[in-house]
Formats: structure tokens, sequence, C-alpha cells
């Protein structure tokens, strides 16, 4: 196979498509029932904190981020962060994650939130959020319910709901 250069870039309208068609084929339709889709159905990602991965013309990766409120303050829920199967094992995730989450630094944010794998994320800070702390509106694992500090100190201030930030305020 010929090797093709990754480029990364925001997400644009054109994407759309493609990156449902690639949430489906990697999440499946139980996606919808999950806790974290309910929580960002109707709550649009950001779209300075939204990118896209291409090899060539081709999608092969996504990361969306989503601004929520925290225990009353904002901050952020990342998600779905999604690779194409067979492009799996390529540093294409991890260089989604460092472009995101640079991204959220320099738009001032604080916190970053998700539902993942814990070890995968670890290696980006992520970490455990104490059980009770932060509530999801759904049933999530607790072990799977993580944050990223983006300002040392930030998780410990907040307790409460999470809640999606809807259309029109």
């Amino acid at each position: 196979m010929t090797s093709l250069p990754l480029t990364i870039r925001h997400e644009l309208p054109v994407d759309g498509a493609a990156i449902e068609r690639l949430h489906e084929r990697a999440f499946g339709p139980g996606r919808f029932a999950r806790t974290a889709f309910r929580l960002r159905e109707g709550a649009p990602p950001d779209p300075a904190l939204t990118f896209a991965a291409h090899v060539g013309t081709f999608l092969v990766g996504s990361i969306r981020v989503t601004p929520v409120v925290a225990g009353g303050h904002r901050a952020l829920m990342l998600g779905p962060l999604t690779v194409d199967p067979a492009f799996e094992g390529r540093g294409i995730g991890a260089a989604l994650m460092n472009r995101s989450i640079e991204a959220s630094r320099e738009a001032a944010y604080d916190l970053i939130l998700l539902v993942g794998d814990a070890p995968y994320y670890a290696r980006f800070g992520f970490r455990m959020i104490p059980p009770g702390q932060l509530m999801l509106p759904g049933p999530a694992d607790p072990a799977r319910f993580l944050a990223l500090e983006l300002v040392e100190g930030v998780l410990a201030q907040r307790r409460g709901a999470v809640t999606a930030i809807r259309d029109g305020g």
C-alpha cells in the first residue's frame, strides 16, 4: 500500500455524511441509546474543537467536542472519537485527541469530560471522576466516566449534574 499523508483539519459540513457512516460502522445502532450520545443529542459540537482526519481524500477519523455544563460551570464533552477500523493502530486517534485538546486549551476551557476506555485515555491525562461528584443524565460505568483538567485542580471544584447546552441557549 502506498503511504499517504495524514491531514487533520476542522470538520466541515461536507464531512457530515461520511462521519455519520463512520460512526455507524464503529458503534452500530446501539450508539443512540448510550448516555454520552443522548447528552450530546440536539447540542451541536463546537466547530472550533471538532476535527476530521483524512488520508488523501478518504475520511479516516473524526473527533467531536460539545460544550456542556458540569456542576454549574462550562466544560466540554469529548466524543465520539472514531477511527476507521482499517486505519486503527496508526496513531490517528492520538493525533485527533492531541489536536482537540490543544484547541480546547486555546479556547480557554478548563475541563474535558468523556465516557470511554480509561487505559486508552489515561495517556492523554484523563482520569476517573470520583463516583457521585458529577452526574450524567443517564447510566454510565463510573470507571469509564473520565476527566482531563486543563487547569490544575478544577475537577475538585465541580459537583453536580452534567447537562447539554441545547440550540438556542
